[in-house]
């Protein structure tokens, strides 16, 4: 049974207007701006960003204020369950392993590998940072909390100088949250779709053939049977199938016949003649001119040898040639190796050539197609 997994990924920003809470004040606090706007994203890693317990990449994005800062030497990334107060780290988050994979608009960073686990902050040597430039720091490896569907809080200060040194600039809050994932089952059996009728069409929207529009199986010849001109009649037949060893399809029945007055059944491939008793088909487009159009039509949407394998037999497959025999195979879904295949349609053309002693009558046969796969 295939499974799909698709997972849920929730991101919350809190931007925090007005008044900022300061949580942890490790040097002298300066100007106090707040990091506006910003943002905190639950990116992919080994898992999906908001899986509970997955390593993912954080990724952070705020804007530098337009006051205050000469320098910048460390940003620090502190995790917290709360957005002020105490820090208290979330439950199963890990930050010890995290690396610094991203930076644009103030660069030169490394993070410290040898941090407090949730507090791991990104240093450099102090540059100046033009005031109102957008910034963005991507932590890889970072572990989520493990509590179900846990919201977490991370509180980010820029600081003065290198490893949190020097003067607290500019803070923010943002947050994020762990989620249940939804996975979603189904079950593709084994499928093989088969159809015959006068007509086979596509569906309008989608382009691929539709077996619900499939007319009726009765089947008339363009015009009475005469020596002098050869009758044709066409019918079509869609599959499509699963199976690894694909589809075979082949024909059942009997030459046209009024009572006891056959009609030749071609029981090797043969050119279309007027004024000789002749029954055949094939599934191919036809060029003879006295056809007037030329019937039949090739198979449809043509092969590629991957997901549309149909193809119509040796035998079935000369221009302007026919055949029949009962139980022969005519298609199968073999074209660049026996496999599944999506839907085409195939054309069948059949002809009638009589002497001119063919008694007079009505002339009718029922033939059978029958579509067998392999799984």
């Amino acid at each position: 049974m295939g499974k799909i997994k698709i997972r849920k990924i929730a991101v919350i920003a809190v931007f925090l207007f007005g008044a900022t809470v300061i949580p942890v004040i490790q040097s002298g606090l300066a100007y106090a701006a707040p990091l506006e706007p910003r943002s905190l994203t639950l990116q992919q890693g080994t898992a999906p960003g908001s899986q509970i317990g997955g390593v993912v990449n954080d990724y952070f994005a705020f804007t530098i204020p337009s006051v205050g800062n000469t320098t910048v030497g460390s940003i620090q990334f502190l995790y917290c369950t709360t957005a002020s107060g105490t820090c208290y780290t979330p439950t199963g988050l890990s930050t010890t392993t995290a690396t610094l994979t991203g930076q644009n608009g103030a660069t030169g960073f490394s993070i410290d590998s040898a941090h407090v686990n949730g507090q791991p902050y990104i240093t450099r040597t102090p540059v100046a940072v033009t005031a109102g430039t957008p910034v963005n720091y991507t932590l890889s490896g970072v572990t989520n909390p493990t509590l179900t569907a846990q919201t977490f809080y991370v509180r980010i200060s820029t600081y003065q100088n290198a490893t949190l040194g020097g003067l607290v600039y500019d803070t923010g809050n943002v947050a994020a949250a762990t989620a249940l994932q939804i996975v979603l089952t189904g079950t593709m059996p084994e499928s093989l779709v088969f159809c015959v009728g006068a007509t086979v069409t596509v569906n309008g929207v989608s382009g691929v053939p539709d077996c619900t529009t499939a007319t009726t199986g009765a089947v008339a010849f363009n015009n009475p049977f005469s020596p002098a001109a050869t009758s044709i009649a066409s019918a079509q037949f869609a599959a499509s199938t699963n199976a690894g060893g694909g589809y075979s399809i082949a024909a059942y029945g009997t030459s046209m016949t009024n009572g006891s007055n056959p009609i030749t059944a071609l029981g090797a491939l043969t050119p279309s003649e007027h004024g000789v008793s002749q029954f055949g088909q094939n599934l191919v487009l036809n060029t003879t001119a006295t056809y007037n159009p030329a019937p039949g039509a090739n198979i449809s949407a043509t092969s590629n040898g991957t997901n549309l394998r149909g193809q119509a037999l040796t035998g079935y497959t000369t221009q302007d040639s026919y055949k029949f025999l009962s139980g022969d195979p005519i298609a199968n879904s073999g074209d660049g190796g026996l496999g599944g295949s999506d839907a085409q349609i195939y054309t069948v053309t059949y002809i009638v050539n009589v002497p001119g002693s063919q008694p007079a009558g009505s002339y009718q046969t029922t033939l059978t197609y029958i579509c067998t796969a392999s799984f």
